[in-house]
């Protein structure tokens, strides 16, 4: 049963629903919405309502692997399909779907998408419940509950493309539910949410707040028992799993819970914290990498700890770790959690200014104007929402100076101020995803107070002091090949295991390989792991066959390679040679480099410090050691020297 919006459309409109299986009605009738291919072009465009979808995306949505040469002319017959059933123009007059440099932008209402009628619903729950009207925030959050009719576009998920989007709806959803389940609990009904609550856990086992709030409604239900035993359960869980204990937020609770007859409910300022938090999902095949996680969670519960540096080279898992961990310590950082991605798509470095601009947002941070914008009155403050908004925009449609530099490169003095006493004051965890060096994240880190900030960078980002590095290298073979077997199934990794070794060998062992390789024999299920890994050893060929979807290797280590200076990608491109042969020593440096040895050892160690070039773990001479480069941007430096 498809329930109408609360925002009901007008006569005649097609109401579209995501929150479940792809359906849509006109005036109460369901729609026919055409083969599946056609069904998978018109998900892919409401997914991303009032925004460009790039062809290559819609293409990949429906043909995950080689696609047709009649693609592109299939893709607009499916496109026109969309057009006859919304309208060919909307009230405005404007044409509905629209093809321009970007791809295809749907243009819908609120009242006729549900994904957009639930983020409206979601929005003013929460400033209700900020606002301390919690009746009014438990009615507008449950009333966007409604909406969600189960797993989103559960019939399309076969689709990786339509898959990632889903995803993304669901992980939005259980947030709202998290945030209803809490207020109803404040308000003292706590057993309206308890059924739901454990259903939820039982599918998502690890959401820590999931569980928080069901210990937190049994309790309230006089349900003590039972609500100790959750506790207990996912202390077991971590255990078993991940070699982890609870949050100490929840192992508090828990231990208040033991000697209370009644619980405590969350107080507004946990509610609010919580609203705030905005992680991405975490990752689904997140694997191995259970040292690193335990020293990285253990730093961030020190009180000692504020900025830990996760390094690594192009695709070795900096970003899923750090979201892990951030995933996983829950209400540790009852001022909340937030990520904020420091480069565009593309791969440039926003500014600082955006950034902070960002953070504001987020984390509800006053903040004056840009130093330096031309017509902005010194003593102006704005919210850091339209903070940004004061930059004049340079000929590329970005602020003036560009990433390199220039007036907009930088905050104002005032801004960055107002930033380090929010730090100064609470409690929040902040991930800065891909950094480009250290003057970027300077202004940006806490200077006193009890806020911790992780920062995943190829880079070592020497630079910063004092902080903790943790740097990460390639997956044992072990941890790559339950990798492949999570996305390949474990019963085909069993049918070759020689093969499957050569192939996450022939990847590096780095995560993004694996993950890309596994993804693309998930698509290709007729084809042999031999095979595959005969085309992944051949040097000139590897690269091509590491593309699943729009996720390309070769697109992450030519990222990574724009990041080394001139003079670093020169040397990197003589070293590939005698790298790929199994490392070199100091002497191979130099007789690749045709230079003596302190200007080796020179060039040897920018490339280390830059992420491109790994060396010894321990301590050892510089003549001794044996650095060594990652196979796959070895072949990307090899086929840009050989260009």
């Amino acid at each position: 049963m498809i329930r109408p919006p609360a925002r009901p459309a007008p006569a005649g409109a097609v109401y579209f629903s995501l929150l479940g299986p792809l359906t849509a009605v006109r005036d109460g009738r369901p729609l026919p919405l055409g083969p599946r291919k056609q069904r998978l072009v018109l998900a892919t465009l409401l997914a991303r309502p009032n925004t460009p979808v790039p062809v290559d995306v819609l293409t990949d949505a429906v043909w995950p692997d080689d696609p047709p040469r009649t693609a592109r002319k299939n893709l607009q017959v499916y496109v026109s399909a969309a057009r006859a059933l919304l309208g060919s123009t909307g009230d405005d007059g404007r044409d509905r779907v629209v093809h321009g440099c970007g791809g295809y932008r749907l243009t819908i209402d609120e009242g006729e998408l549900d994904t957009l009628r639930f983020r409206s619903l979601a929005r003013a729950g929460r400033a209700a419940g900020e606002r301390g009207d919690l009746r009014t925030a438990a009615r507008l959050l449950r009333e966007a509950l409604d909406l969600w009719e189960g797993p989103p576009l559960n019939d399309l998920r076969d689709s990786t493309g339509v898959a990632e989007e889903a995803e993304r709806l669901e992980a939005r959803c259980l947030t709202v539910y998290e945030d209803w389940a809490e207020t109803e609990i404040e308000l003292g009904r706590a057993a309206v949410a308890v059924d739901g609550l454990r259903d939820l856990v039982e599918r998502h086992p690890l959401r820590e707040r999931l569980r928080v709030a069901w210990m937190n409604s049994l309790h309230q239900s006089g349900r003590q028992a039972e609500a100790l035993a959750v506790y207990d359960d996912y202390r077991q869980l971590l255990a078993r799993e991940l070699g982890l204990e609870p949050s100490p937020a929840m192992a508090s609770l828990y231990r208040a819970m033991l000697g209370r007859g009644r619980t405590a409910r969350p107080s507004a300022a946990g509610r609010a914290a919580a609203h705030g938090t905005a992680l991405p999902a975490a990752p689904r095949d997140f694997t191995g990498r259970r040292e690193e996680l335990r020293e990285l969670l253990a730093l961030l519960g020190s009180p000692d700890e504020r900025v830990v540096v996760v390094s690594g080279p192009a695709g070795s898992g900096k970003s899923a770790l750090a979201l892990r961990a951030a995933h996983l310590l829950g209400d540790g950082f009852p001022d909340g959690r937030f990520h904020v991605q420091v480069r565009r798509e593309d791969g440039s470095a926003r500014t600082p200014a955006e950034v902070l601009g960002e953070l504001g947002r987020l984390c509800g941070v006053r903040v004056r104007a840009v130093a330096g914008v031309p017509g902005v009155p010194a003593e102006s403050t704005e919210t850091a929402a339209t903070a940004q908004a004061a930059v004049p925009a340079g000929p590329e449609g970005g602020p003036e100076g560009g990433p390199e530099g220039g007036p907009a490169a930088a905050v104002s003095q005032e801004a960055a101020d107002a930033w380090q006493r929010w730090l100064a004051l609470h409690r929040a965890l902040i991930v800065l995803d891909d950094v480009p060096d250290e003057a970027f994240v300077r202004g940006l880190l806490p200077r006193s107070g009890p806020s911790s900030v992780v920062l995943t960078a190829r880079g070592q980002l020497a630079g910063l002091a004092p902080v903790h590095r943790i740097a990460l290298g390639a997956l044992a073979d072990g941890e790559a090949l339950e990798l492949l077997g999570k996305l390949i199934g474990p019963g085909r990794l069993r049918t070759d295991p020689a093969a499957a070794l050569r192939i996450v060998r022939a990847c590096g062992a780095l995560p993004l390989a694996v993950g890309v390789g596994g993804m693309r024999l998930a698509v290709l299920r007729h084809l042999p792991l031999a095979e595959y890994a005969d085309r992944l050893g051949d040097p000139s060929a590897a690269l091509d066959e590491l593309v699943a979807g729009d996720i390309s290797v070769r697109l992450r280590m030519a990222s990574g390679w724009q990041d080394l200076s001139a003079d670093d990608r020169r040397a990197l491109g003589r070293l590939a040679g005698p790298a790929q042969e199994g490392g070199f020593t100091l002497d191979g440096a130099m007789e690749a480099l045709g230079c003596g040895e302190r200007a080796a050892i020179r060039t040897v160690e920018s490339l280390i410090d830059a992420g491109a070039v790994t060396s010894p773990a321990g301590e050892v001479t510089a003549h001794a050691a044996l650095y060594e480069v990652p196979r796959l941007l070895c072949l990307y430096a090899r086929e840009r020297e050989a260009g």
